[in-house]
C-alpha cells in the first residue's frame, strides 16, 4: 500500500510505491490558500461546518442550514434541513438530512467515484491544460491594450490640435465621440478577458484540488474529513423522496439514497 509524509523542511512529498504525481505540492498549497480566501470573503465565513452553502434543497432552489434538536438532552442531534422549508403557501417536500446520514452518503458517493479513478483523473488533467491554457487570451488582451494606448494618443492628439487650430466643431465632435467610443469598447473587452481569465484560472485551481485529493485516496472504506469532502465536492442537491444528488468539483453526479 502506497505510503506517503510531507516533509515540511525541503517542501516535498515523498511517496513509496505510489502513482505519478498528479499536482504538485505548491499548486496544492495555491488551491488551499485560495478556498481559505474565498471562505474567509463569502456570506457564510462565520461557519464551522463543512456542510453550510454545500446543501441545496431540490424544490427551492435554497441553502440548507443547521437545527440543534432537543438540545437540552441526552437525545440532542443536529439536523440539516431546507432554510426556506416553512416559507410561503407551497412548503418544500425535501427531507432534512442527519450529519452522520451526509457522511456515510458521501463516503458512499466516493467509494463508486473511485471505481472509474484513473479515468476521472486522466480526464481531469485534459480539463486542467485547457482550462490554464491562456495563450488566446493573453494574445487577445495583448492587441487591445496596445488598441487603447494608440486610441488614447489620438484622443489627445485631437483635443491638443482643437485647441491650437481652429477645427469644425462638428467634425471635431464626431471624431472624438468616435474615439471615445472605441476606447469604451476596448475597455469593456479587455475587463470581460481579464475577468474570463481569473474564471479559468480559479477553475483550474479547484480542479487541481480535486484531482490532488482524488489521487491520494486507496483506502476503502474510509473515514469522513473535512479537507476530502471540501476538495471533491461542489455541491449537493437533495430531493423529496430522499434521492441526494452529489456534484463533484470535475462535474461527475452521483445519487444516493437515505
Amino acid at each position: 500500500m502506497p505510503q506517503s509524509r510531507w516533509d515540511r523542511c525541503s517542501r516535498s512529498w515523498y511517496v513509496e510505491n505510489s502513482h505519478p504525481a498528479i499536482i504538485c505540492p505548491e499548486e496544492w498549497d495555491r488551491v488551499q490558500n485560495e478556498m481559505l480566501r474565498r471562505k474567509a470573503t463569502g456570506r457564510h465565513q462565520n461557519s464551522l461546518s463543512p456542510f453550510s452553502a454545500k446543501l441545496i434543497c431540490g424544490d427551492c432552489g435554497g441553502y440548507y442550514g443547521s437545527k440543534v434538536w432537543h438540545s437540552n438532552s441526552k437525545y440532542r442531534r443536529t439536523i440539516w434541513q431546507c432554510n426556506g422549508k416553512f416559507k410561503g403557501v407551497e412548503k418544500c417536500r425535501t427531507p432534512h438530512l442527519y450529519e452522520d446520514d451526509i457522511k456515510a452518503m458521501f463516503l458512499k458517493a466516493v467509494s463508486e467515484l473511485m471505481i472509474d479513478r484513473e479515468a476521472l483523473i486522466d480526464d481531469g488533467r485534459v480539463l486542467h491544460t485547457a482550462f490554464t491554457d491562456f495563450n488566446a487570451i493573453d494574445k487577445e488582451v495583448a492587441e487591445i491594450t496596445s488598441e487603447i494606448d494608440v486610441l488614447s494618443g489620438l484622443v489627445q492628439k485631437l483635443v491638443d490640435e482643437n485647441a491650437s487650430t481652429t477645427l469644425d466643431q462638428t467634425e471635431y465632435r464626431s471624431r472624438y465621440d468616435g474615439y471615445i467610443d472605441r476606447y469604451d469598447k476596448a475597455k469593456k473587452r479587455l475587463a470581460a478577458l481579464q475577468e474570463q481569465r481569473q474564471l479559468q484560472e480559479l477553475k483550474g485551481d479547484i480542479l487541481s484540488g480535486f484531482l490532488f485529493e482524488l489521487g491520494e485516496l486507496y483506502d476503502l472504506p474510509m473515514v469522513f474529513k473535512d479537507e476530502t469532502w471540501n476538495a471533491l465536492v461542489d455541491h449537493v442537491t437533495v430531493h423529496k423522496g430522499g434521492r441526494v444528488v452529489f456534484t463533484f468539483k470535475n462535474g461527475t453526479e452521483v445519487t444516493e439514497m437515505l
